[in-house]
């Protein structure tokens, strides 16, 4: 597959062309004359990337309003778009399936664009096994009278045995039974972060000593205070245990039995009176906006998906261009010119795919800097360490410098490919274009990718494969 490449313009002479075009003429041969010219180009330095990009998140600091949540919407229905545009490419059973999916995402859109103005507020129970759940749902419909608004019950079972849970409600009720595991106060961060207002019910307090309750309650304050309200966190008994009784009698001989309890929950259904009189709107458009970013991570997701897949062929094209250039140019000072170059391509091109677009200038600015980062992150030197190591342990015959420079220019510009792939992905969909990068961010980015990257495994086996498209009579261990 050919790339369709600006930088055929200019060059750093025919004769280098034609000379490392013959070096490399069996492993690229597919890529023709003019994509190995292209490899020779030089670019300048201009700075025209300015800005951050950012996604759409209404605040959960103050009032969410109608419209904020419609402008959710409308950025859901985008990714949905976005997601049926990129099936063209696919073969007809890929682009059937992610069709169903999209008519499923967007009725889903629908069916909640149509509730927004709906009069019951939906309650999850959520909690692990044998907390109490289905007592206090059947406690709370028999004996909560007066709720000020029509409420709607959900038990969700599955919470800590399903890693894709997810939680359709505006209020979440979240029971345990004493001291709060970490896998709980996960979840409890999550259910936070997602916007979904979260009371903490700590159930079967009697289980306790009378004495020890308050420092209980007091120990899950206090590690939630930056997660909840104080208020929302709190002791009940939904089913509490019999007492055993005994009652003396007058000839000396005693009697036992056991007496039942009455649950205490007069604490949470004083508090849900005050929320659903105070809140009750803004819990359903709370929970709507829950399950709308959750639609639209599901079509990202997928789009993502498809989009990487179309991706990955262009890198993988670029990093062995840039093997080739740094493998047959004996001047240090020309690889980086080419090396760039190349990287500058893989910017517009990759750029195209996740609808990020950029001049040819501005690309050379984005893999300028990627340079400079790569050299002040010590990503450059390392690679070099790593690839000579294996070289050299592995005792393959290479022509000193030019197969680490070779596979390592090959290494670097994977590793820019991928974290352009990464960074593209955490972009908001309907983000108008050619806003910017945030170079701090594509920085950490670079950062995290080049560190995944460096399993042992991987790099031998990129190593062999370099070795063997840039020395193909070399005799490399398997």
């Amino acid at each position: 597959m050919a790339m369709k490449q600006p930088i055929l313009v200019g060059g750093l002479g025919l004769t280098a062309a034609l000379g490392i075009f013959q070096t490399v003429h069996h492993s690229l041969v597919n890529m023709g004359d003019w994509t190995m010219l292209g490899v020779l180009a030089a670019g300048g330095i201009a700075w025209w990337l300015q800005g951050i990009t950012q996604p759409f998140l209404p605040s959960m600091t103050s009032p969410l309003t109608r419209e904020a949540l419609e402008k959710a919407i409308a950025t859901a229905e985008a990714s949905i778009t976005a997601l049926k545009s990129e099936t063209e490419s696919l073969d007809s059973n890929a682009k059937s399936a992610i069709n169903v999916i999209c008519e499923n995402l967007q009725e889903q859109i629908s069916k909640l664009t149509a509730e927004l103005d709906r009069p019951e507020v939906r309650i999850a129970v959520v909690g692990g096994k044998n907390c109490g759940k289905s007592t206090l749902i059947q406690l709370l419909q028999a004996n909560w009278q007066e709720q000020p608004q029509k409420v709607i019950f959900t038990e969700i079972s599955s919470l800590f045995s399903d890693p894709n849970w997810q939680i359709k409600a505006d209020l979440v009720l979240f029971v345990t039974t004493g001291d709060i595991t970490d896998p709980e106060f996960q979840v409890i961060q999550q259910l936070k972060n997602s916007g979904l207002r979260t009371l903490l019910l700590w159930n079967k307090q009697d289980l306790c000593l009378p004495e020890e309750r308050a420092s209980v309650l007091q120990q899950q304050q206090i590690r939630l205070q930056e997660t909840l309200n104080l208020g929302d966190v709190m002791a009940i008994s939904a089913s509490p245990a019999p007492v055993k009784v005994r009652r003396h009698l007058e000839d000396g001989s005693w009697q036992e039995w056991l007496e039942e309890q009455t649950p205490e929950i007069a604490a949470l259904t004083g508090r849900l009176n005050e929320i659903l009189e105070n809140e009750a709107q803004q819990l359903i458009y709370s929970g709507s906006l829950h399950s709308v970013n959750t639609i639209k991570s599901e079509a990202k997701m997928l789009l993502n998906k498809v989009r990487k897949e179309r991706a990955l062929p262009i890198i993988e094209q670029s990093q062995w261009i840039a093997a080739a250039a740094a493998f047959a140019n004996p001047v240090p000072a020309l690889d980086l010119l080419a090396t760039g170059a190349i990287t500058a391509q893989l910017v517009v091109d990759l750029g195209g795919i996740y609808k990020q677009q950029f001049s040819f200038e501005q690309a050379k600015t984005v893999a300028g800097t990627m340079a400079e980062f790569m050299f002040k992150l010590g990503l450059v030197e390392l690679s070099t360490q790593t690839v000579t190591h294996i070289l050299k342990s592995n005792a393959i015959t290479f022509v000193a410098g030019g197969a680490v420079q070779g596979v390592s220019a090959a290494y670097l510009t994977r590793i820019a490919g991928l974290s352009l792939i990464e960074y593209f992905q955490e972009q908001e969909i309907s983000a108008a274009e050619n806003r910017g990068l945030n170079f701090e961010q594509l920085k950490n980015t670079l950062q995290s990718v080049f560190q995944q990257n460096q399993r042992k495994e991987f790099l031998q086996s990129f190593v062999r494969q370099g070795i063997g498209r840039l020395m193909p009579d070399a005799k490399v261990p398997v």
